[in-house]
């Protein structure tokens, strides 16, 4: 159920430094952030925020915890089309616009109505930006469930999240926090969770990866991406970060603080 969100200091932190390193933002729009911030709102683990074919808001702010956008068949199988992480921006085009998807808590989470990008040129264009990772991302899903093998899509699937959490600066080194199951992970991936669990396994015995106590570690992720084919976001150039290969094969992207 929704209730009174926690203090504001508490939760903006990966969600602001998201947006401005998508776009350095300005004052006015710090402002504009904080006073949605003001208004959000939580929503409990597991609950269903947004069902497909009911009017939904113009713009909703990810401020803390995770979401998934999910299309649900009549026998009562999932499809998770992408997770939506702090910072993340779910858009329609209208007001009045029907939602195309259902969206549900994965976690406890927090989110805000996003603040009128007309208030502010740098919000404007952290909103633009915005757009376009969320359609490369989706288009890279489509890419991951129509060519990749099974190791691929897993692979490739962590290797996204990976940089989602750096572009939030919520990962070091290639570790993050992860509070999915493999079932649900097998629902992102078009795959059983039996499938996950092996591709899983294979990649822990491999040296590959590790992923305990709801934080996942890939480990010489470099090589990693070079397996499966995974690209980064090509929208890397709209915000700010070093993204040097490390000699111990690790990459780092320093997000700036709001």
């Amino acid at each position: 159920m929704n209730g009174a969100a926690p203090a504001a200091s508490d939760i903006i932190h990966g969600a602001f430094v998201r947006l401005n390193a998508l776009a350095p933002l300005d004052q006015t729009a710090m402002s504009a952030l904080n006073a949605a911030v003001a208004r959000a709102r939580t929503v409990s683990a597991r609950t269903e925020f947004q069902t497909e074919g009911e009017v939904a808001p113009r713009v909703t702010l990810i401020l803390n915890g995770w979401a998934a956008r999910t299309r649900v068949m009549e026998d009562g199988r999932r499809q998770i089309i992408n997770f939506l992480l702090p910072g993340d921006l779910i858009f329609t085009q209208a007001a009045d616009q029907l939602a195309v998807a259902n969206l549900t808590a994965v976690t406890d989470l927090v989110i805000c109505d996003g603040p009128d990008p007309d208030v502010s040129p740098s919000l404007a264009a952290a909103y633009t930006t915005s757009r376009y990772i969320e359609k490369s991302f989706l288009y890279g899903q489509v890419s991951r469930l129509g060519r990749l093998t099974a190791q691929e899509r897993v692979a490739d699937v962590l290797l996204e999240l990976l940089e989602r959490h750096e572009m939030a600066g919520l990962a070091q080194a290639g570790k993050f926090a992860i509070p999915v199951t493999q079932e649900m992970l097998a629902d992102a991936v078009g795959l059983t969770p039996v499938h996950v669990n092996r591709v899983l396994q294979s990649a822990r015995q491999a040296g590959m990866l590790t992923w305990k106590g709801g934080m996942i570690e890939l480990h010489g992720w470099s090589t990693l991406r070079r397996k499966c084919g995974h690209q980064r976001l090509r929208a890397s150039s709209f915000y700010r970060g070093d993204r040097s290969s490390h000699s111990n094969g690790h990459e780092r992207a320093e997000s700036p603080t709001p």
